[in-house]
Order: C-alpha cells, then structure tokens, then sequence
C-alpha cells in the first residue's frame, strides 16, 4: 500500500433523486467494490464525466439520477490508481459466491487509516474514482 497524502478538491456523484439532499451519505447497499461486512463507503468520482462512466452498469434500472458536486478535504488518502486488479468487474464474482478481490485493497487502505482511495476507471482508466471511508470528508459545494 502506498503512501497516504492529501486531497482537497471537488467529486461528483450520479446519485437518484431521492438521494439528492444527503449527498455526502454512504452507499446504502450493503457490499460494493470497495466495502463489505458493515463498512462505511460514498463513492464518487474526481470528473462529472467519470461519475457518469461509473453508473453505466446501473443505468439500465431506470431509476432517474442527478449529477451532484462536493468537495472532499482529506489528509490520509490511498493512491490505487493504475492498479488494474483494483478495477476488475467484481460483481460476477461475488455473484457466482467468491469474496471480490477488490475488498483486500480497500481493507488495507483502511488498516493504515486512509479516510477514502483514488482508483482508476475500469472502462476508462483515464479516468479516476474515489472510494471514501469517512464520509465526514465530505462537503457540499455551493
């Protein structure tokens, strides 16, 4: 795991309307990429292009999204960027019964107190999407 360092700067979640006004909340689903077992996750992205690549796979369920910008402010953040296995489709994993290898990244980002992780787009590896653990980190811009 690398080093923690700082970011203060904006993200953008897709997030349903009936999500809108508490923004900075966490997932409510619960597993994900990045969390499992009762742990805390709001994922965002560091583009608005970026968000709208992150829910391709969940738009086909016609739940009608808004497109909202925050500010995360951390000073123990991952870097996981260009970590391909970070990335992989992990749904089809866990579907078929196997834990995501994706959670032994996010758990050692939090062993070592990292507040949220950067991770690289799968579909676009230009771009970038962040993981975070502590939602306090967050902040609505505006």
């Amino acid at each position: 795991m690398p080093a923690l360092f700082s970011f203060d700067g904006p993200v953008w979640r897709l997030l349903p309307e009936s999500l809108v006004t508490t923004p900075c909340e966490p997932a409510r689903a619960p597993e994900g990429r990045f969390h499992h077992s009762g742990q805390i996750a709001a994922y965002a992205s560091l583009t608005a292009e970026g968000a709208h690549v992150a829910i391709k796979r969940y738009i086909a369920d016609g739940v009608k999204r808004e497109l909202v910008s925050l500010k995360l402010k951390s000073d123990r953040v991952a870097d996981q960027r260009g970590n391909k296995l970070a990335s992989i489709v992990w749904q089809d994993l866990r579907a078929a019964g196997a834990i995501s290898p994706t959670w032994a990244w996010s758990d050692a980002a939090r062993d070592i107190g990292a507040q949220a992780m950067l991770y690289s787009s799968r579909s676009r590896p230009d771009l970038v999407h962040v993981v975070v653990f502590q939602p306090a980190c967050l902040r609505t811009m505006g």
